[in-house]
């Protein structure tokens, strides 16, 4: 089974509805939730979609979307060895280095993204847009 760290922006876009985004999104939550793929997103992730979904929908009702979120994804750690390589790996966005190396620590095989630039420095991890992860799923059918 494809284990896919989904990044932040992905969540956040089906969170807050934004469109055009959330489409996509969607359908790579309604493929985790069916088990056509394994589903992750780092512990880092998750204070991060708080804090920008809080803004816009409230306290309650972005501590039920965690809750309703823990349910169709699993948590990968970041610990001190996860800051210090992602710190010492000089890519210029720290945020998009975490991940990545949560990513290549846990064995992920693929990270899916709208933010392409900076993962182009990662190796042997697959990074796709939401449109070419849909696309690569549903070809290993």
């Amino acid at each position: 089974m494809i284990k896919a760290l989904i990044d932040t922006n992905i969540t956040v876009d089906v969170a807050l509805e934004r469109s055009p985004f959330d489409k996509e999104a969607k359908i790579i939550y309604e493929k985790i939730d069916h088990k056509e793929l394994q589903g992750y997103i780092s512990a880092s992730t998750i204070t991060d979609i708080f804090y920008v979904i809080r803004k816009k929908i409230g306290k309650e009702m972005a501590l039920q979307y965690l809750q309703d979120l823990l349910e169709v994804v699993d948590i990968l750690p970041v610990n001190k060895d996860t800051i210090h390589a992602a710190l010492a790996s000089g890519w210029s966005d720290f945020e998009d280095a975490v991940q990545a190396q949560v990513a290549l620590e846990n064995g992920v095989d693929v990270i899916v993204t709208r933010d392409m630039k900076d993962y182009k420095k990662i190796e042997n991890i697959k990074v796709l847009p939401p449109s070419d992860f849909i696309r690569y799923v549903d070809s290993l059918r």
